[in-house]
C-alpha cells in the first residue's frame, strides 16, 4: 500500500523525513501564533499578528532557502518563515515579550519584526511594503559581488497596492536580480477586500509588466508552494532574474490583536476556508502516504507544545532591556 500511495502523489523530490519536518514546522508556526494571541489577550504582550492559515505558503517557500547564505526579508505575519529558516520558539517569544536578550532587536522593536544576523533574516519596518525595496537592494548587492545568494521577500496582497512594491519589481526586472517576491494573498488588506484593491483576479499577472514570470499557486497546498519556490530559486541562481509567487491563502484569525474581523468577514466564509486550511490538508496527505498515524501525530503535538511552553516560561522570566541602554543605536557611544 505504501508503494502504491507514493506512485500517485508527487512529493516534489522531498524525503519522508523532510515531509515530516515541513509538517512539524507548520505545527510550530500555528502553535506560536495561537500562543501569542492568548498572551496578548492576557495583557502580557502589546500586539500580536497571527500566521494561522498562512503556514503552507510560508513553510513551503522558505523550505527551499539556504539559511545563512540566502537572504530572507519577512513581514509581520511571517512566523512560519522565521521558524523554517531557523529561528526557535524562544527567539520568537523573546521578541514578543521585548526582552533584553531578544536576538531580533534587544527588545527595541514590535513583536514579529523578525531578524537574525547569522541566518540572514533582515528585519522589516512597520509601514506596509517598505521591506520590498530593501530586498531588491540586497539582491543587487549579491549580484554586484558575484555571490551565489537569493533573496526572498514576503508581503500581503495589500502591499501590492503600494508604490514601494512596483518600484522594487521594476528595478529587479530591469537588472535581472536574484530575488523572489512572495505575496501571501489572503483576500483582505486588513478589512479591504481584494476586489476593492485591484481589477485583476490574480495579482501575479502584474509581474508581466516588469518582464519576469508571475505564478499563482494554492497556498493551502504546501507542496505546490514548495515546487513553485524551488523553480523560482533555481531561476534566480541561474541568473535568469526574479519571479513573483502569489500564494492564495486565507487567514483564520483576525488581521491582528487590534482587529475585529466579524465586522467585515461572514462567519460562513471563515468556516468554509477552515475546512481546507494547510495543516488539515497536509495531515491528510501524510496519512495517505503512510507517514503519519495517530501515535506519530500525538508525539509531534506533544513536542510542539513542550517547545512553546518552555519558550514561554523562559521568555516571561527573562529580564527587560537595561534602561541605561535606551539611547543605544540612536546616538554614538
Amino acid at each position: 500500500m505504501r508503494a502504491l500511495a507514493i506512485e500517485k502523489v508527487d512529493t516534489a523530490g522531498l524525503t519522508d523525513q523532510q515531509l515530516l519536518d515541513i509538517y512539524y514546522k507548520m505545527l510550530l508556526a500555528r502553535a506560536l501564533s495561537q500562543r501569542m494571541r492568548v498572551l496578548q489577550r492576557m495583557g502580557k504582550g502589546t500586539f500580536a499578528v497571527s500566521a494561522e492559515g498562512h503556514e503552507g505558503a510560508q513553510v513551503g517557500t522558505a523550505y527551499v532557502l539556504r539559511p545563512g547564505q540566502d537572504w530572507t526579508v519577512p513581514y509581520y505575519r511571517s512566523v512560519g518563515v522565521a521558524v523554517t529558516v531557523g529561528m526557535t520558539a524562544r527567539d520568537v517569544l523573546m521578541a514578543f515579550f521585548a526582552r533584553g536578550d531578544d536576538i531580533s532587536s534587544g527588545g527595541r522593536n514590535m513583536p514579529n519584526h523578525f531578524s537574525h544576523r547569522e541566518l540572514h533574516i533582515v528585519s522589516g519596518s512597520a509601514p506596509v511594503a517598505t521591506q520590498v525595496p530593501h530586498a531588491v537592494g540586497i539582491a543587487l548587492a549579491s549580484k554586484l559581488r558575484g555571490l551565489d545568494e537569493v533573496t526572498f521577500v514576503y508581503f500581503g496582497d495589500g502591499a501590492t497596492s503600494k508604490g514601494d512594491t512596483h518600484e522594487a519589481m521594476n528595478f529587479a526586472g530591469v537588472h535581472r536580480l536574484p530575488v523572489v517576491f512572495v505575496c501571501e494573498n489572503n483576500s483582505y488588506a486588513i478589512s479591504v477586500h481584494v476586489s476593492k484593491q485591484m481589477a485583476v483576479e490574480n495579482v501575479s499577472v502584474r509581474a508581466q509588466g516588469y518582464g519576469f514570470p508571475g505564478v499563482t499557486v494554492d497556498g493551502n497546498d504546501v507542496l505546490s508552494v514548495y515546487r513553485a519556490a524551488l523553480e523560482a530559486h533555481q531561476r534566480a541562481r541561474a541568473g535568469e532574474g526574479p519571479t513573483f509567487i502569489e500564494a492564495k491563502v486565507y487567514r483564520l484569525a483576525p488581521h491582528s490583536s487590534d482587529d475585529d474581523d466579524r465586522r467585515y468577514r461572514p462567519r460562513e466564509e471563515v468556516e468554509a476556508w477552515s475546512q481546507r486550511e494547510p495543516i488539515v490538508r497536509f495531515r491528510g496527505l501524510l496519512q495517505e502516504l503512510g507517514l503519519l498515524d495517530q501515535d506519530k501525530e500525538e508525539a509531534l503535538n506533544r513536542r510542539v507544545a513542550r517547545e512553546v511552553d518552555e519558550a514561554t516560561d523562559y521568555a516571561e522570566r527573562a529580564p527587560p532591556p537595561d534602561p541605561a541602554t535606551v539611547f543605544r543605536h540612536l546616538y554614538a557611544e
